[in-house]
């Protein structure tokens, strides 16, 4: 999934679910920046404080990519969570080992990740690790089929489209696609490029195995915001087992709406799609809300507004604002997640992944 999703519809899934408008920015910021913390390492101070922060995404043709350890912390983690094929603890699928670590959409091992998000909604940091979990949580419906791991289940060959909407290229475009796909390393859904992410689009390809995957990305997306909504109700009572209804009627019918009025190849473009309707009321469960573009860097980032700059400098200039920071609280709730699915929550599925 991309921006379009991860942020805007994000956030008209949490004013749904209950949230304020403050409230659903905080979680749809925190959502999309899981894309967006490239960066890692300790970050010092002049005043001789210190903070070590991870990060939670690597670009495509990042070095870092090659080290195994560090696709299990990242990729496994927050953008291809290991599904065990949806089943339970004590179950295991038959085949070798890639099999437990396949994304799955909706898995046993992603409602405990929900659920320890809910439990933790009294720390500082509630609100972010939400959003967090809320983006892991929707790609295992974009995701599912791939691993977050180079291997050959992650092959793709004779990707197309279904439906002919004519969004993609055909031509010289189409050829050199062709060209480039097998220098994209078999890791996670690289190979089928931004198939996956578009929620407008039906499509279908041959995986690693020889085996035709059919999609619908916009009943698959639909189905996660759906859930995603169901989290965050549970969330906001702060009851992971509560019996609650997920999206409203007109907000499933104006989002799916939404899907098929911006058939963009560009993410960013369908975003500010999604931005300019929220802002124009066509969601009647935010009203005409005058929500924030989204900045991962520069003067109006997060990360700015913690350190005073989105620059990585040799030593910053501590601002008495940074613990109680978005910045430094989506940090702390990155960390907690990681932490949480790698050493608690795979152990009981039988998955070393650290």
């Amino acid at each position: 999934m991309q921006i379009d999703f991860h942020h805007a519809t994000t956030y008209v899934v949490a004013r749904d679910a209950g949230f304020s408008h403050d409230e659903a920015d905080i979680i749809a910021y925190a959502a999309q920046y899981v894309d967006d913390a490239t960066s890692s390492g300790t970050i010092l101070f002049d005043n001789r404080a210190a903070y070590n922060r991870i990060s939670s995404a690597h670009k495509m043709l990042d070095a870092r990519n090659a080290e195994e350890l560090a696709n299990h912390y990242v990729w496994m983690s927050f953008h291809f969570l290991p599904g065990n094929r949806g089943l339970f603890p004590d179950q295991d699928p038959s085949g070798s080992f890639i099999e437990k670590i396949v994304c799955t959409p909706n898995s046993q091992v992603a409602q405990e990740m929900v659920r320890d998000a809910i439990l933790a909604k009294d720390c500082a940091y509630g609100l972010h690790r939400l959003g967090v979990t809320m983006h892991v949580y929707a790609d295992t419906w974009a995701h599912q089929g791939f691993a977050g791991v180079m291997h050959e289940v992650n092959e793709v060959e004779d990707a197309e489209e279904t439906d002919n909407c004519g969004v993609f290229a055909k031509g010289l475009a189409g050829i050199l696609r062709d060209i480039l796909d097998d220098t994209i390393p078999p890791l996670g859904h690289g190979r089928a490029q931004t198939f996956p992410d578009m929620p407008f689009l039906k499509w279908k390809y041959q995986n690693g195995r020889g085996e035709t995957i059919t999609r619908d990305n916009t009943a698959d997306f639909l189905e996660a915001a759906e859930q995603m909504c169901v989290a965050m109700r549970r969330y906001i009572k702060g009851n992971p087992g509560a019996i609650v209804k997920g999206l409203s009627a007109d907000t499933r019918q104006q989002i799916a709406a939404m899907f098929a009025a911006t058939p963009l190849e560009d993410g960013d473009e369908r975003h500010q799609k999604w931005l300019a309707a929220i802002r124009d009321g066509v969601f009647t469960v935010c009203g005409k809300t005058d929500i924030n573009d989204y900045f991962a860097r520069g003067r109006d980032s997060w990360k700015t507004d913690a350190l005073g700059t989105s620059f990585d400098l040799p030593v910053q200039k501590y601002k008495d604002n940074f613990l109680t920071s978005h910045w430094k609280l989506f940090h702390d709730a990155i960390q907690a997640h990681r932490f949480n699915v790698v050493y608690n929550i795979l152990p009981k599925y039988g998955i070393c992944a650290a």
